[in-house]
């Protein structure tokens, strides 16, 4: 890959202006976060519905979902979301020796989008193909079009750093909006129409991105090697890719036989304990072979206890797309009668109760309104010297997130007793949420790169993803708990509340001696 853009994606007359390129990067990911998200906020609850609904619309019938008990599905959608992150690894391992960002980017939205309208088929085998899809092209595209966004700013500083903050507002409108379109879709006329609308999305996205690919330059246009290798030699590595895609298909095609059988609960939990030894065993490895001197050891030390901390946070946080969302759906009040009242009888009709999915786009509405905020927030106490260290914010993260899901454990004390609760409930959830995703995640990369020994950098970054998939992981086990009723919910988010804000209040104690190992690093 180049590491320069070319004269009309950097503007070099107009340095406080941002390349054009950044917009057709915008909208790529908007609608590729439109289609993940929307798709996302669908899944658990077609996969736990099994009730089918008469004739709703033009005589089609709304089909039910697949009838998977509640823990079976949550672990499906741990190991849906986990995947995706695992799989950012070799997607960007394949741009910057295979393809290229730029190539990585619109294979993956290709593959992607098949993913979502192979989902739009109504048929179980289906249902699981275009989860694989969906994973698949997202390990190439998502980690890529972040590099492209980098390529555009080869000066970096300031005004890459604004650059980047435009671009994470593509993805949280579309995560805003994604979940809007396609629960309603989904919900109320036809869960696969839900399904297809998040195609519908990530083409739109493939459409302005090969229409306005003139804008990037050469951002992203060749893989890490340089150009002439790339276009003279057949790489060996294709071998790999071609082997493991070769291996994929056999097992896809022996499941869709019914030759071999998954069981997602044990495969989950099997996984996760793999996850967790192969990242204490390289942890061990550097440590001891790595000929670390005394200053990288320490921080490597609380770069692994910050990377447990990761973990740990989106292992609650990622109760959104499972419990939190199996809440809104069984025990959250989401009629109005206002809206009868300010709507048309037809509108209202179909949108009352309103879609549980609905739900799901709080979380972006709240970044969009809040980032700015924390923001100046960070940058006023910098300036008084008042600045939290990095383990200190990791450890208000923590402490926030559980604070959200003490919030819903009142909440759920009343369901518990068979009333439906109010959704203010979530909404206070979801703030408390988004407080502590807005401490910890900002600076979680910049932590790696900032603590991670500078020959091991690339490595740790690809530990910071395994954190999230392992935390992804737990997510979609913890929440297997809903299945033993309303009656062990308050239990279930308490143990929540002891384990992520206890862990908080232990990083918060730890911050001053922890801060003192990492030195100047801030």
């Amino acid at each position: 890959m180049s590491s320069t853009s070319s004269r009309s994606a950097s503007l070099p007359d107009a340095p406080s202006r941002h390349p054009r390129g950044l917009y057709t990067l915008f909208f790529t990911e908007m609608w590729e976060r439109f289609s993940y998200y929307g798709m996302r906020a669908l899944l658990v609850l077609f996969m736990t519905d099994a009730v089918v609904r008469e004739a709703t619309v033009q005589g089609h019938a709304r089909g039910g979902g697949l009838g998977l008990r509640d823990e079976v599905a949550t672990a499906i959608y741990g190991l849906y979301t986990a995947m995706v992150y695992l799989m950012a690894l070799p997607g960007g391992w394949m741009a910057d020796r295979l393809l290229g960002a730029r190539r990585a980017v619109w294979y993956g939205g290709i593959i992607i989008a098949a993913g979502h309208f192979t989902l739009a088929i109504p048929a179980t085998e289906t249902f699981f193909l275009g989860l694989l899809l969906v994973v698949l092209g997202t390990g190439l595209l998502k980690p890529n079009i972040s590099v492209i966004v980098g390529d555009l700013y080869p000066e970096g500083g300031a005004r890459r750093d604004a650059g980047f903050s435009i671009f994470y507002m593509g993805i949280n409108l579309g995560a805003l909006i994604g979940p809007l379109v396609c629960s309603t879709l989904g919900e109320k006329f036809n869960w696969h129409y839900g399904f297809a609308a998040a195609g519908v999305g990530m083409t739109l996205g493939l459409i302005q991105y090969r229409a306005t690919a003139g804008f990037l330059g050469e951002a992203g246009l060749y893989p890490r090697r340089k150009a002439a290798e790339a276009s003279l030699h057949f790489d060996r590595a294709w071998y790999v890719v071609l082997g493991g895609l070769g291996l994929l298909l056999v097992v896809v095609i022996l499941g869709l036989m019914r030759l071999i059988q998954f069981n997602p609960v044990p495969i989950a939990r099997n996984a996760s304990y793999a996850i967790v030894g192969f990242g204490a065993l390289y942890f061990a490895g550097i440590f001891l072979f790595g000929k670390l001197d005394a200053v990288e050891k320490k921080r490597l030390f609380v770069l692994l206890i910050l990377l447990a901390a990761s973990a740990m946070f989106w292992s609650g946080f990622e109760q959104a797309g499972s419990s939190l969302n199996l809440f809104a759906e069984r025990c959250t009040q989401r009629s109005f009668a206002i809206l009868d009242r300010v709507l048309p009888a037809a509108w209202a009709a179909r949108i009352n109760p309103i879609p549980t999915g609905w739900f799901q786009s709080l979380n972006p509405i709240f970044i969009i309104v809040l980032a700015p905020v924390f923001g100046a927030m960070w940058v006023a106490l910098a300036r008084r010297n008042l600045s939290p260290s990095l383990p200190a914010k990791f450890a208000l993260g923590l402490i926030l997130l559980g604070a959200g899901f003490l919030v819903i454990a009142a909440g759920a004390k009343s369901a518990a007793a068979g009333r439906q609760v109010w959704p203010t409930w979530l909404i206070a959830t979801y703030l408390l949420h988004t407080f502590g995703e807005l401490c910890l995640s900002p600076v979680g990369l910049s932590a790696v790169t900032k603590l991670a020994p500078p020959r091991f950098v690339g490595q740790m970054m690809g530990l910071w993803f395994l954190a999230a998939s392992l935390g992804n992981l737990i997510a979609g086990l913890i929440a297997s708990e809903f299945a033993k009723g309303a009656e062990a919910l308050p239990a279930m988010f308490m143990q929540i509340v002891a384990t992520t804000a206890g862990a908080g209040v232990v990083l918060l104690l730890a911050a001053r001696p922890l801060r003192k190992m990492i030195g100047d690093v801030r």
